[in-house]
């Protein structure tokens, strides 16, 4: 079985974090590389930073596109690891190609961009996944495999949060190019805090759930002294089913770095998981049983979750292999689509549809909190 050849827009230079670990989450099966890329918005920084990576570098994603097209470079998919505003027009160039895309989360900077994409993908019927990393984690996966088989019941409600401190102060009048890209509207988009984290909490809420919010009663705060955009967060939604939502975000918690978490509360019982303690779902039951699933524990896991497990029982996954797990899926489906013999199937991890309705509930939120917390339709 040959590599899958990987480019990667964005994700470079020293103060760049996802570049690197989605590098490491490309290579960790040892079935894909990262073998070009154009890694910064400076053309020579962008030739440095690929010398860095050891990878053939480009100095735009318009040049890297330009020698897959006439046949210089070969590439199975591309990542896109840039800030958000950065997302829409080369994942729109690759897509419009027929090349595959992997690309960070939020999708765009509006609906209507998201929605552009939408129409791309089904019109080529070409591979997307959105990159929640979290989605990743197989207890993340198996609580929703448990859900959709009915193993709570129906869905009633459902509290999911992400709560960090990291910009409880005014870090982006430092100079920290995370903080300064973040917290700048024409970089971001209309929200920071909700656009960034809350949409991590979005999908803790719906894609485990698979159920959609229809309409948002939203409260968005700004408490740094300065700062344009939201730095909490702050939705109640009401479910497809007629259940409830209650989805938070922010950025003010000190001394909190990544609690991102959910529970759901259904008529037969209850789940509940949390990334900072990603290989553990409990399972509460109306009988009184409180069960604990350990990733690598003796027990059986659905053959769609326990494809993407590494490892031998008592050792651990986590954030990387999370990641990778992400990859793997745009992998098989790329194998899958080329009719490449015995590939599993791969897991329905987030994709095009995913980004479109993470926008959508951004929007609302942000119109609903400018109207008094007034219901808004998603």
């Amino acid at each position: 079985m040959s590599k899958l050849r990987v480019g990667m827009i964005g994700g470079g230079g020293p103060d760049s974090f996802f570049g690197m670990v989605h590098n490491r989450a490309i290579a960790l099966d040892a079935s894909r590389e990262l073998v070009a890329g154009a890694l910064r918005s400076n053309p020579e920084s962008a030739m440095r930073a690929a010398d860095d990576y050891g990878i053939e570098g480009y100095p735009t994603y318009q040049a890297l596109l330009e020698a897959v097209q006439n046949g210089e470079q070969a590439l199975d998919y591309v990542t896109i690891v840039t800030p958000n505003f950065a997302h829409y027009e080369p994942a729109k160039a690759f897509l419009q190609a027929g090349i595959p895309v992997l690309c960070e989360k939020p999708i765009t900077m509006t609906v209507a961009e998201a929605e552009n994409l939408a129409q791309i993908v089904e019109r080529e019927q070409v591979p997307f996944v959105l990159a929640h990393t979290y989605t990743g984690h197989p207890m993340m996966m198996l609580a929703k495999e448990m859900i959709h088989s009915g193993e709570i019941g129906q869905v009633r409600k459902v509290v999911s949060w992400y709560n960090q401190g990291w910009l409880a102060t005014a870090l982006e009048q430092t100079g920290q190019q995370q903080a300064s890209w973040r917290t700048d509207p024409a970089r971001t988009g209309i929200s920071n805090c909700g656009g960034d984290i809350g949409t991590h909490a979005l999908i803790a809420a719906t894609w485990v759930t698979g159920l959609a919010v229809e309409r948002v009663s939203a409260r968005l705060n700004t408490f740094v002294e300065g700062r344009v955009l939201d730095d909490d967060f702050n939705v109640i939604g009401e479910l497809e089913n007629g259940g409830t939502a209650l989805i938070t975000a922010t950025q003010i918690a000190v001394g909190y770095r990544n609690d991102n978490g959910f529970r759901v509360f259904g008529t037969k019982g209850s789940i509940e998981w949390h990334q900072e303690r990603a290989e553990c779902l409990l399972v509460r039951y109306g009988d009184g049983r409180d069960i604990t699933y350990w990733l690598g524990a003796e027990f059986d896991l659905p053959a769609s979750v326990a494809s993407y497990l590494r490892v031998p029982s008592g050792h651990h996954e986590d954030f990387f292999p999370a990641l990778a797990n992400l990859h793997t899926t745009i992998e098989r489906l790329i194998r899958a689509r080329r009719g490449e013999q015995d590939v599993p199937a791969a897991f329905p991890h987030p994709s095009v549809e995913e980004g479109v309705a993470g926008m959508k509930f951004v929007t609302a939120a942000v119109e609903s909190s400018n109207n008094s917390g007034a219901w808004t339709q998603v």
